[in-house]
């Protein structure tokens, strides 16, 4: 959790506290359902909150926003996003059931009344909306084709444009070269893990 008040200082008390319940809650849930790689939950908050949080570093979701978390898988990046934007709605989307029912006990436990969960498929969930944000479930252009229905239309107030906001690593410049209106954020330039030194945001701009 220090790494947490490091990097995200002005949190209130609840925030923190409800971030600082995903480690117990999640290692509940491992004993169970392998959710999330036993090797990573040492690293839980760096890997998973932490990660899962870059994208409120560069995104500033405006009061009544709805977004989609896509292959959310046991609840990232949604569950820690809905939590540092309580004034938004997200749904959280995954094709697998006992990982949905995670994110329905967790937030369920944490008290969100802002997160959704839903068992399927993105193509299926009703839309539109105003963000979609995902964890490296696929190559780019795929994660696109799956989702360039459920984004709202262009704003005509560019600082609440709809897009996407991919967190990836590694090298992105061939899967990125067939992709329009993109920009990536570096996230050494936010966090200084070690963890986080090839990790990046890609945001594509609507329309798809």
């Amino acid at each position: 959790m220090e790494l947490i008040k490091k990097y995200f200082p002005a949190l209130k008390a609840d925030q923190y506290e409800k971030l600082e319940a995903l480690k117990g809650l999640y290692e509940e849930w491992n004993a169970k359902i392998n959710v999330i790689s036993r090797k990573d939950m040492d690293q839980f908050f760096e890997r998973h909150v932490l990660h899962s949080l870059a994208i409120a570093k560069v995104a500033n979701f405006e009061f009544g926003s709805k977004i989609m978390d896509v292959g959310t898988g046991g609840g990232f990046p949604g569950i820690p996003l809905a939590i540092m934007f309580p004034h938004c709605e997200f749904t959280l989307v995954d094709s697998i059931g006992k990982k949905i029912l995670v994110v329905k006990e967790v937030s369920q436990a944490l008290g969100l009344q802002n997160v959704t969960a839903i068992h399927g498929r993105a193509e299926s969930v009703k839309g539109p909306f105003d963000h979609i944000v995902s964890r490296a479930v696929t190559q780019m252009p795929a994660f696109i084709n799956w989702v360039k229905k459920k984004l709202k239309m262009p704003s005509k107030d560019v600082q609440l444009q709809p897009a996407i906001w991919y967190l990836k690593g590694g090298d992105l410049t061939e899967e990125l070269k067939m992709v329009r209106r993109t920009k990536i954020y570096e996230l050494p330039d936010f966090f200084e893990e070690e963890f986080f030194e090839t990790k990046k945001i890609v945001r594509v701009s609507s329309p798809l």
